[in-house]
């Protein structure tokens, strides 16, 4: 029996070779071309466009930053703002608690002034007393007893703040700390000058708590 010969595959018809081979020479020219634009561009600016271009969503730092220094601007606004109202009401308590005090204290010397009055006409009665006091005899320690209490009563008054006034004959009159009784004429003092201290004075504190009654020379 006869072999059979082997049939030869018939070759590709030439439109088939000519259609791949268009497709070759298009894929060919993209490439070189793309390969000439990356060539002509600058270095380093395709790599500066991927780092400019953000994601979409994304905050830009310069952004970021901007908007922190805005934040601490008014954080800082608001913190001088606390520390000014502080200080305000720091200012406002000190007044507050001054005037408390000086009013505390007003109150402490007319409580003062009012028992004090009442006493000064013990020690007026004393120091009439002592005026003329004997200085021999029985009467003589009657008389030192009697200043010893006198005594004994200036020092409480002047521990609460009660003092006498430093009033004396030759001193100019003011009717600030003095009230005269008379104004008469007189050959050893000159006008307006305390003749005699008939009732002695008292400060408390800065304030009168009694005028001294006087004599004025004309």
């Amino acid at each position: 029996m006869a072999k059979k010969q082997k049939q030869p595959t018939p070759p590709a018809s030439q439109e088939e070779e000519a259609r791949a081979a268009a497709e070759d020479t298009e894929t060919q020219a993209a490439a070189d071309a793309a390969a000439e634009s990356v060539q002509a561009s600058p270095p380093g600016e395709a790599e500066a466009a991927e780092e400019t271009a953000a994601p979409e969503g994304e905050a830009q730092p310069a952004d970021d930053a901007a908007s922190l220094r805005a934040e601490l601007e008014n954080t800082r606004a608001q913190m001088q703002e606390y520390l000014d109202g502080w200080q305000r009401e720091r200012a406002a308590f000190a007044n507050y608690r001054r005037r408390v005090e000086e009013q505390q204290e007003q109150a402490r010397r007319d409580l003062v002034a009012s028992i004090a009055k009442r006493y000064l006409e013990v020690l007026d009665d004393l120091e009439l007393a002592l005026k003329n006091k004997p200085t021999e005899g029985e009467g003589a320690a009657w008389a030192e007893g009697i200043e010893l209490i006198y005594r004994k009563m200036l020092a409480v008054l002047e521990a609460e703040g009660v003092k006498p006034m430093d009033t004396r004959p030759g001193m100019p009159f003011d009717p600030r700390f003095h009230e005269a009784i008379t104004h008469e004429p007189h050959d050893e003092h000159g006008s307006e000058e305390i003749i005699e201290v008939v009732r002695r004075g008292y400060m408390i504190g800065d304030q009168v708590l009694r005028p001294a009654l006087v004599r004025v020379a004309q």
